[in-house]
């Protein structure tokens, strides 16, 4: 007993020796959890959507490979898809734009302490926290022809003839989804934004009142290329999620009508799940290409953001 008493701490010592001299044995034991869970829920879905969009898989059936068919069937003949494109980019420049400005323009506001600035900060803020189904049924609602509160308030201003369908025609759907996205997540953009803005130096404001500057002035020629920084990373960020914008148009619309709100993301779920082609294979294609453009577009946006910056400085 005593002699294993003594011969523990030898041996925890030269465990202790052992990390001490080769520490990735340490590093790789605390990443391995980690690295396990990305590697089966991240990397390996990744590389099986590739490898599945260059074969044709049916249930209860072998992969066949066919190599570029699902490509060259998808960037050639598939009309719904150009249309998903098309709406995506919309979506993906349309909204981080609106989401931005709106919640540097509120954030000014909160900036200046506009009266009952503490309630606004707080209001503005709680759609962030809502989730998308949430948020789409109540807007569905808002957006009702007979009993919505659009529809009500264009009746009530005598602008009844303005009253539409406004999830149901083509022309405004697409355009009325993505305002309830800029609705939720202004205000994440704005406290961003707000943060941003408490960060400038009081010095350079200082001096920009000091020479009569208007609001409008010092946040245009003072205050925005101060932050010019953040607003190009929220862009970027913006842009990312937007490309694969999925929950909120398929709770409101579900890509209709006609296609005319169907995104990448709903189109490719519609073809793995709902229509009854039963193959696997195609949709992964969708995938694949959405991936590539979003990393392609993502990597031009910092490319350029980049290189001006060095020139500019």
């Amino acid at each position: 007993m005593v002699e294993g008493a003594i011969e523990a701490p030898r041996v925890l010592a030269r465990v202790r020796l052992q990390f001490a001299q080769n520490p990735w044995g340490v590093i790789m034991t605390f990443l391995a959890p980690a690295l396990f869970f990305y590697l089966f829920f991240t990397a390996y879905p990744v590389l099986r959507t590739f490898y599945n969009s260059f074969h044709k898989i049916l249930p209860n059936r072998g992969d066949e490979f066919i190599g570029l068919v699902n490509y060259i069937e998808l960037l050639t003949s598939d009309m719904i898809f150009d249309k998903a494109v098309v709406n995506t980019f919309i979506w993906a420049t349309v909204a981080p734009l609106a989401d931005v400005t709106l919640g540097l323009v509120l954030a000014t506001c909160l900036y200046a302490r506009i009266p009952f600035s503490r309630f606004f900060r707080v209001a503005w803020f709680c759609p962030v926290l809502i989730s998308y189904v949430v948020i789409g049924v109540i807007w569905m609602w808002i957006y009702n022809y007979d009993w919505g509160v659009v529809n009500g308030m264009l009746r009530w201003l005598g602008l009844g003839d303005w009253a539409m369908v406004w999830l149901g025609r083509p022309d405004t759907a697409l355009w009325a989804v993505i305002l309830v996205d800029a609705w939720k997540w202004v205000g994440f953009h704005m406290v961003v934004c707000l943060a941003a803005l408490h960060s400038l130096p009081s010095e350079v404001i200082e001096a920009a009142e000091l020479d009569n500057c208007g609001w409008f002035a010092k946040l245009f020629h003072v205050v925005v290329p101060m932050i010019r920084g953040t607003l190009l990373n929220l862009l970027i960020l913006a842009f990312i999620g937007k490309m694969k914008v999925f929950d909120l148009v398929w709770i409101m619309t579900k890509g209709g009508p006609l296609w005319s709100t169907e995104t990448l993301a709903t189109y490719t779920y519609k073809r793995a799940f709902e229509w009854s082609t039963f193959d696997l294979g195609y949709p992964s294609a969708i995938a694949v290409v959405s991936f590539v453009m979003v990393m392609a577009l993502v990597l031009a946006m910092s490319w350029l953001f980049r290189q001006r910056d060095r020139l500019e400085f």
